[in-house]
C-alpha cells in the first residue's frame, strides 16, 4: 500500500466548506480592491510601470526579509519564522488542492516528503507566533503596542497552528498508518488520544480548523495583516527607477463634514505614500529611534502615519475605514512641529516608509491654513521672505563677514567664475558658526584653490521653508538661487551646511551646477596633496554625524577619513554613529522655534552625554546647526573644560602647517 491520505476523511456537507471558502476569498478580494481604489482615488497615478530590476529587488526583500533585520536581529528572526512558516503551509495547501482537483501526485515518497514538510512549516510558524506573543506580552518590548487587534490576530494564528497539529494527531490516532511517524508532531499527539475519542472529535475539530483558517484569510485586508500584501507593493514602488517612479500627485480632498481635528489631512499624496500608510503594521521601530520620542516629547511618528491612513480612508472610501479593529489614536496637530526630519524613521522602517514625510505634509497644511504655526516660526518665515535669512532683519552682515575674512566676491559678468563657496544663513550670521567660514576659507586659500562668495547677494537656499511646509516660499528661494547662479555663471558650489547641500543636490531637480558639502572638498584636497596635515594634535575625538549629511545623503566615511588623516588624532565612535546616529535637535526648523518644543530631556544634551561617555576630549561635527546645538548643550550640562566642540574644518586647520603655501613655491 502506497503512502497517501484521503483529503476529506469523515467530512460531510462539503458544499458548506466550499461556500465558506468562496466567502473568505471574496472578502479578501473585496478588501484588497477597496484598498486599491483608495490608493488610486488619493493619487492621480496611471499605470504602474513594470521594472524587472524592481521586481527582483522586491522578491529579495520578501523572500530574504532584508528589511526586517534592520537594527533588530531578534525581531527580524521572529518575523522571518512567521513568514516562512506561513508561506510553507500556504504552498502545502495549494499543492494539496492540485493533488485533489488536478492530478493525484502526492502518493508514495512524495506524500511522505509532503507530510514532513508540512510539519516543519507548522513548527516554524508555531515558534514564530509564540515568540511574537512572548515579545509583546512577556518581555513587553516598549516599542510594541498592545491593542486588541494585536492580541486577536496573533492568538488567532496560534490557534490555527495548534488546531492543525491536533487535527493531524486525531487522524493518525484512528488510521494508524505505518508511515504516520513522518508527521512527527501529529504522531506524538496521536499517542496521547484514545482512538474512539479521536474518531468522534475529528469532524468537529476539522470544521473548527477550517473556519478559523478561512476566517484568518478573510481578515487580511481588514487588519494589520494587510502588510502581507501592502509590503511587497511598497517594496516594488521603492525599487522603481527614479524616472519611472515620477508619478504625479493631486490634492486630496477631505469632505467638509469631517471636522475631527486630530486627523492629519493630506494636502497631496504620491502612490508610494498611500501604499506605505496601509503597509505600516505599527511595529514601532520608528518610535524607538525617533529623537523626539527619545527625549520624551509629545510626538510619535507611528501615530502620525496611522492618523494619515485614517484620514485617507475617510476621505476616499464610501464606507470609511475598513480596519475595524484598529482606530488611530487622537493627536494634536501642533505635535507636527516636534519632528526634526532626521530620517531615522526611514532608516529602520521595514517597508521603506519615512514618517517625517507625513509630518512635512501636515506642516504644509497648517501653514496653508494659517493656524497652529508657532509664533517664532511665523517670524522666521517673514525674515526669510524679506531679508533672505532666518536670523536678523539685515543682509549687511554677509558682506561684513566677507570683508572681515577677506573673501573674494563673485560678480555678474565675470569671465572666469571660480568655485562658489555658498556660506549659508547660519554660517553667515551666528557668531560661533562664522568660525566654520573662517576655517574653511583659510583652508581653501592654503590649498591655492580659487573661490569666491556672494556676500550680500547670497540668497537663502530655501531649506527652512521647505521643511516647515511653506512650499511657495521655498519655490521662490529656489528660483532666486537658480537665477543668480545662472546670471553669474556658477557651475560649481560648495556649502558649509549639510542642509544647503541637501537642498541643492536633491530638491533642486533642474539645476546647472554641481554641489558638494565642504567635507567632500576637504577630502579631495587632502587626497591631491593640496592640504597636508602635519601638526600632531595628540587628542582623542569622537564624530557626530549630521542627519542631512549622513542619513539623508549617505556621507559617513569621508569625514572620518579626514579625521584619521590628521596625525596624533584618535577617533572613538559613540554608541550611536553612522546611519544610527542621534539627532542634535536643530533640524526640521526646530532651531527657529520657541520654548514650546520641550521634552523631559533635550536632544542635544542626550547626544553630548553620549559623546562624553566615550572619554573623548573633542566632539567633532560638520554642520553649523549641530555645532551650535552641541556647544549649547556642553554649557547647560556644565561640561566646559571637559569636552570641546569643534567643526571638522577647525580640526583640520589646526593640523595644517601655515608654511604650506611658502613650501609649495
Amino acid at each position: 500500500m502506497l503512502p497517501g491520505r484521503e483529503l476529506y476523511w469523515k467530512i460531510e456537507n462539503l458544499w458548506l466548506f466550499y461556500s465558506l471558502a468562496a466567502l473568505a476569498v471574496g472578502l479578501l478580494l473585496a478588501g484588497v480592491c477597496a484598498t486599491v481604489v483608495v490608493w488610486r482615488k488619493s493619487t492621480s497615478v496611471g499605470k504602474i510601470p513594470y521594472s524587472s530590476s524592481a521586481l527582483k529587488q522586491t522578491m529579495a526583500d520578501v523572500l530574504l526579509g532584508r528589511t526586517i533585520f534592520k537594527g533588530n536581529i531578534a525581531a527580524g528572526l521572529m518575523h522571518f519564522t512567521i513568514f516562512w512558516g506561513f508561506i510553507l503551509l500556504t504552498i502545502g495547501t495549494a499543492l494539496l488542492a492540485v493533488h485533489e482537483y488536478v492530478h493525484p501526485y502526492l502518493v508514495g515518497k512524495a506524500h511522505l516528503i509532503f507530510e514532513a514538510a508540512m510539519e516543519i512549516g507548522g513548527l516554524i510558524l508555531l515558534i514564530g507566533v509564540a515568540w511574537a506573543l512572548f515579545r509583546r506580552y512577556g518581555q513587553r518590548v516598549p516599542r510594541l503596542e498592545r491593542r486588541l487587534e494585536d492580541g486577536i490576530v496573533t492568538i488567532w494564528l496560534l490557534i490555527v497552528v495548534l488546531s492543525g497539529f491536533l487535527l493531524e494527531g486525531l487522524r493518525l490516532a484512528v488510521q494508524k498508518p505505518p508511515w504516520g511517524h513522518w508527521s512527527f508532531v501529529g504522531f506524538q499527539v496521536a499517542g496521547l488520544i484514545p482512538a474512539g475519542t479521536a474518531e468522534a472529535a475529528y469532524p468537529y475539530l476539522w470544521w473548527g480548523h477550517a473556519f478559523l483558517s478561512l476566517g484568518f484569510l478573510a481578515l487580511i485586508p481588514f487588519t494589520k495583516l494587510f502588510h502581507l500584501i501592502g509590503s511587497p507593493a511598497a517594496f516594488y514602488l521603492h525599487h522603481l527607477p527614479k524616472q519611472a517612479a515620477q508619478i504625479t500627485e493631486r490634492p486630496l480632498e477631505v469632505p467638509q463634514e469631517e471636522e475631527e481635528a486630530p486627523l492629519i489631512d493630506e494636502p497631496s499624496l504620491k502612490i508610494d505614500e498611500a501604499v506605505f500608510y496601509d503597509a505600516c503594521m505599527r511595529c514601532g521601530r520608528c518610535v524607538e529611534v525617533c529623537p523626539s520620542a527619545g527625549a520624551r516629547e509629545p510626538f510619535a511618528p507611528r501615530e502620525f502615519v496611522q492618523n494619515s491612513r485614517l484620514a485617507l480612508w475617510r476621505a476616499q472610501s464610501s464606507v470609511g475605514d475598513i480596519r475595524f479593529l484598529n482606530q488611530a489614536k487622537e493627536i494634536e496637530s501642533q505635535t507636527a512641529w516636534f519632528c526634526t526630519t532626521c530620517a531615522a524613521c526611514l532608516e529602520v522602517c521595514p517597508v521603506y516608509g519615512g514618517a517625517f514625510r507625513t509630518v512635512s505634509k501636515k506642516r504644509a497644511a497648517l501653514v496653508e491654513e494659517g493656524k497652529g504655526v508657532p509664533d517664532l516660526m511665523n517670524q522666521t518665515l517673514e525674515r526669510l521672505f524679506n531679508y533672505e535669512n532666518p536670523w536678523v532683519s539685515s543682509k549687511r552682515e554677509r558682506t561684513t563677514l566677507a570683508k572681515t575674512l577677506e573673501l573674494p566676491l563673485l560678480k555678474r559678468g565675470a569671465k572666469d567664475v571660480p568655485l562658489c563657496y555658498f556660506v549659508g544663513c547660519t554660517t553667515s550670521y551666528d557668531a560661533r558658526a562664522q568660525e566654520i567660514a573662517r576655517s574653511f576659507s583659510t583652508l581653501l586659500k592654503r590649498a591655492d584653490r580659487a573661490f569666491g562668495v556672494l556676500a550680500d547677494k547670497e540668497p537663502c537656499c530655501g531649506d527652512i521653508p521647505r521643511v516647515v511646509g511653506e512650499v511657495g516660499l521655498f519655490q521662490e528661494k529656489m528660483a532666486n538661487c537658480l537665477d543668480l547662479f545662472e546670471q553669474i555663471g556658477i557651475t560649481e558650489v560648495v556649502t558649509s551646511s549639510p542642509h544647503c547641500f541637501h537642498n541643492f543636490k536633491n530638491e533642486y531637480l533642474e539645476k546647472g551646477f554641481e554641489v558638494r558639502h565642504y567635507s567632500l572638498m576637504l577630502k579631495e584636497l587632502l587626497n591631491a596633496g593640496q592640504l597636508k596635515p602635519q601638526n600632531p594634535l595628540n587628542c582623542t575625538v569622537t564624530y557626530h554625524d549630521p542627519c542631512y549629511l549622513g542619513r539623508h545623503n549617505r556621507i559617513f566615511e569621508e569625514p572620518r577619513e579626514i579625521i584619521r588623516a590628521i596625525p596624533g588624532v584618535t577617533l572613538i565612535e559613540m554608541t550611536h554613529h553612522g546611519a544610527d546616529s542621534l539627532c542634535c535637535g536643530g533640524g526640521g526648523g526646530r532651531m527657529w522655534q520657541g520654548p514650546e518644543l520641550r521634552g523631559e530631556e533635550r536632544m542635544s544634551e542626550i547626544r553630548v552625554k553620549e559623546a562624553q561617555a566615550t572619554g573623548a576630549e573633542v566632539l567633532i561635527t560638520a554642520c553649523p546647526l549641530c555645532l551650535i546645538m552641541m556647544e549649547d548643550a556642553v554649557k547647560t550640562l556644565g561640561l566646559e573644560g571637559k569636552l570641546r566642540v569643534m567643526d571638522l574644518n577647525e580640526l583640520v586647520l589646526k593640523s595644517v602647517a601655515e608654511e604650506k603655501r611658502e613650501e609649495g613655491k
